[in-house]
């Protein structure tokens, strides 16, 4: 039987003031290394500022190539560097704003490894982060995947 162990919580807090479209906000993260402002304009058009969709990018990516480093050192194959790219799409459906797809783009440089063998250790890594699980309600997670 496997032993559950805690990790500290994590917050992040959103302020708001006024209506949807006039009114705008502030997304703060608990650590305090993130504050910015966000609005209906930074969030469906184009505005200075974040997006709550900008922050689940970032989440994603950020979860996804720690996940994979962590696949990659566990089969032998510590990598010298990874980057990924996770973009959020956000569609006016009919029941309102839906995240319907995230793609993830990682690229790494590791020795030792075939481009088929890269792939399929970073679908195995999709399916176990964290966030990719946290995420399974949006209708499609792409991954594509690239040894440099």
């Amino acid at each position: 039987m496997s032993e559950k162990t805690q990790t500290p919580n994590r917050f992040a807090e959103a302020q708001w003031s006024g209506s949807i479209k006039e009114g705008q906000g502030e997304i703060s993260l608990g650590s305090g290394v993130f504050s910015g402002p966000f609005s209906f304009d930074t969030r469906f058009t184009v505005g200075d500022g974040t997006t709550p969709e900008e922050l689940i990018a970032a989440a994603h990516a950020g979860c996804f190539t720690m996940a994979t480093s962590a696949g990659l050192t566990a089969k032998g194959h510590a990598p010298e560097s990874l980057h990924t790219k996770a973009t959020v799409v956000l569609e006016m459906l009919t029941d309102g704003p839906t995240i319907t797809a995230i793609h993830l783009e990682i690229s790494g440089k590791v020795a030792g490894l075939t481009q088929e063998e890269f792939e399929a250790i970073t679908t195995e890594t999709k399916a176990k982060c964290p966030v990719s699980r946290a995420l399974a309600g949006v209708p499609s997670i792409t991954l594509k995947a690239t040894l440099l």
